[in-house]
């Protein structure tokens, strides 16, 4: 009799990517075809005195370093969301929210949340245009943020 999959462990399989909510502020969702950037980087700190017998560098962790953040979504009518709050900057004036995406799991549960911190717009990608394109209208956003955590809830 053909094993039908019911006894497979849930822990041995990785998660697939594409199953994903992102949440802007404390309500709004807005659904996203593509996410990325979501990555953390920490400076190393080069040090050698002297009179060091050694004759190389040490190296230091130093400040983290986070990356830019691209989420790329279809052109809807009368949606203007992201150009509405990149037109809000004035003389170091933004409005920043916390932004939260979550990979999901096959009900629809956070498995890994990334949370970024006063995340604000750097610059807005319209979509290209062809006349003989068959494609889905896409722009993209691409916002900056003070912080990136990451839980995995239970």
């Amino acid at each position: 009799m053909a094993d039908d999959g019911v006894k497979q462990s849930t822990n041995v399989w990785p998660m697939p990517k594409f199953y994903f909510r992102v949440k802007w502020g404390d309500k709004d969702v807005i659904s996203f075809q593509e996410v990325s950037g979501l990555d953390i980087q920490s400076e190393e700190i080069k040090y050698r005195h002297g009179d060091s017998p050694i004759f190389s560098v040490i190296k230091m962790p130093g400040m983290k370093k986070f990356g830019n953040i691209t989420m790329k979504k279809g052109v809807f009518k009368g949606d203007n969301k992201f150009w509405d709050w990149l037109n809000q900057i004035k003389l170091n004036t933004i409005k920043r929210v916390p932004v939260t995406i979550s990979l999901l799991d096959e009900t629809g549960k956070d498995t890994m949340v990334w949370t970024l911190s006063n995340a604000w717009p750097t610059k807005i990608s319209s979509t290209d245009l062809k006349s003989e394109g068959n494609e889905v209208a896409i722009e993209s956003i691409e916002i900056v943020h003070e912080g990136l955590t990451i839980t995995t809830p239970k």
